[in-house]
């Protein structure tokens, strides 16, 4: 080795021991022909001193330099009780440079204010600043402690193909161009979902893996093309045995990485109750703010924007005092949601009420109006009426944005619950249904019989993990029986044939034996960038991208050359009919 230790392992114990270090010169400070450096590796860092003479040379910021030195306690006064090497330093015999720094795009030392642009084209120098660094190490430990759990649980680990077959998932596939085979595409998986089902045939009956996934989405916040998610499936088991093993696993990474102690069993709260008071199937428990319906309060109202199929409401503490101009971004920020405004009435220090809405009111809707949703003299009350999903999804989000405003939302905690009974299909805008999870996920048991008979009321056996208003895991109990599993697909207007196309080599597996099964995924970026205590899941992934999708350090994506195009075979018309003809032909005996 090129040192004999670390810098930010040596303490007072060590003084007196001539130690060999190697790192990066983080900081120069030179005072009357004495100079000290800090002296940074991946450990922390470690104070070097020695007279300039001898072997300052030209030492600047990020040089990679080898000092060799004896360790002594730094004069007194001079401790830095913040630094874990704050008791001693190194007085230098030589300093050798083993590489030299250009001038830095930006300072890694208190370089805050630097473009996300500017950070993420020059990665590696960003991963030096010690919050990334210690960011990345967090999502290393919480890796290790889940492939720990689950090997204690007796879990096999499987890797699942990169290169599959294009199935509909919910978000469009990256596409691959095949050169043997002009015409053709394979497509990076969206998730190992059908893959693992098929290990459960396999009868292997518990896998896991940390899957890359792949979604070519349109542009989204906090969004990459392509993430990590801890993909679970079991065999044999129910909705408690996988939300038993999910709390079990989170737990531990919450315990081991945080000293949190997971309070499980945790909470369960129903789609329907979370969407009622919250607005969300992720709701933030962290305040209490929530919904009020007042649907059948306004049901004979001669207000026309209240004659709605829904009206709710939502309370801002102390929301009366705001000055015009901020009630009217209010208004631009419901638009920019996609909604025509949020309607609001303010309760007066008196109790009265005023604004817009309050002169179209009757006496007595006025009357018991604050008393109804629980507002008090000062505050505001917003309203959403309408579709009752638009409406709820609307007032859902002032709630969030109620929360941060009036700094209601405590940082400090954890909250976590489950959402379960969601329902098993949604409208498609076009007449017809679609699946809220996935087209494989089980109805609950009392729906197993007669979900195709009333789509909108059916419920599914699925379920998903909430932390701090994300949603972080999610799964279902799947569907094994090819009866029940048709009857889903009559739901959704997929016929035989297209299900054969689509799905074909899964439901050929399921004729022989598949077993009951379900399972979770966790999303991977988005637990360890809250146990960083992180913003994005870009402060969690070593070489992220921005929310477009491009990436500042290589320069992708990029255009190809004709000739690649050609070979790759882009522009080639696929075959109709791919049958044996279309296989390669066997290689001549030699």
């Amino acid at each position: 080795m090129i040192r004999t230790h670390e810098a930010g392992t040596l303490r007072k114990e060590h003084a007196g021991q001539k130690v060999t270090l190697a790192g990066w010169v983080a900081r120069r400070r030179d005072h009357g022909g004495v100079v000290f450096i800090d002296l940074r590796d991946a450990s922390g860092s470690a104070q070097v001193v020695f007279r300039e003479e001898d072997h300052a040379h030209d030492l600047r910021a990020e040089y990679c330099v080898k000092v060799t030195g004896e360790v002594r306690h730094r004069p007194a006064g001079n401790d830095n009780p913040d630094l874990p090497t704050g008791e001693i330093e190194v007085v230098a015999s030589e300093v050798e440079v083993l590489s030299e720094s250009a001038p830095l795009p930006f300072p890694i030392e208190g370089g805050s204010g630097v473009s996300e642009e500017a950070r993420l084209k020059y990665r590696y120098l960003d991963i030096r600043r010690q919050h990334i660094a210690d960011a990345l190490r967090i999502r290393s430990q919480a890796t290790y402690l889940a492939n720990e759990v689950m090997r204690e649980r007796g879990f096999v680990y499987v890797e699942t193909p990169s290169l599959t077959r294009s199935t509909p998932e919910g978000a469009r596939d990256f596409l691959v161009p095949v050169r043997l085979q002009p015409g053709s595409w394979y497509a990076l998986p969206q998730s190992p979902q059908l893959f693992k089902q098929l290990l459960m045939v396999s009868g292997l009956e518990r896998y896991y893996q940390l899957a890359r996934c792949f979604r070519d989405e349109d542009l989204r916040a906090d969004r990459q093309p392509e993430f990590t998610q801890i993909d679970i499936e079991m065999s044999f088991v129910d909705q408690d045995d996988v939300i038993e093993l999910g709390e079990a696993l989170i737990g531990r990474i919450w315990k081991e990485t945080l000293s949190y102690e997971l309070p499980t069993p945790l909470p369960r709260m129903t789609y329907a109750e979370a969407m009622a008071r919250y607005g969300s199937d992720k709701p933030d428990l962290r305040f209490g703010v929530e919904l009020t319906d007042l649907t059948d309060y306004f049901s004979g109202t001669s207000f026309r924007v209240f004659q709605a199929p829904y009206v709710g409401a939502v309370v801002m503490p102390g929301g009366g005092s705001q000055t015009r101009k901020e009630l009217d971004a209010w208004q631009e920020w419901a638009k920019s949601r996609g909604a025509r405004g949020l309607a609001y009435v303010l309760v007066q220090e008196d109790g009265t009420l005023g604004g817009p809405v309050a002169k179209n009111l009757s006496e007595t809707e006025l009357a018991g109006l604050a008393g109804k949703t629980g507002a008090k003299p000062g505050d505001a009350i917003f309203f959403a009426a309408g579709a009752r999903a638009a409406s709820r999804d609307l007032l859902g989000a002032a709630r969030l944005e109620i929360g941060r405003r009036c700094d209601l939302i405590d940082e400090s905690q954890w909250s976590f619950l489950w959402i379960v009974d969601a329902p098993m299909f949604e409208e498609d805008g076009e007449g017809g249904w679609t699946p809220v999870h996935h087209p494989f996920t089980s109805p609950k048991p009392e729906w197993a019989d007669t979900f195709q008979d009333k789509p909108g009321e059916a419920l599914a056996y699925a379920y998903d993990m909430v932390c701090n208003g994300m949603e972080i895991g999610g799964g279902s109990i799947r569907i094994h029986r090819a009866e029940m599993q048709q009857r889903v697909f009559d739901v959704l207007g997929i016929s035989k044939g297209e299900a054969e196309s689509k799905f074909g080599w899964l439901l050929e597996a399921f004729k022989y034996g598949p077993p009951p099964h379900g399972g979770i995924a966790y999303g991977w970026d988005r637990v360890c960038m809250l146990l960083a205590g992180g913003e994005s899941i870009r402060d969690v992934i070593a070489f992220p991208k921005t929310a477009s999708g491009y990436d500042p350090l290589s320069g992708a994506p990029t255009p190809i050359s004709p000739e690649q195009r050609k070979e790759a075979g882009v522009d080639a018309t696929p075959k109709a009919d791919k049958g044996e003809s279309d296989k390669p032909e066997p290689a001549p005996a030699q």
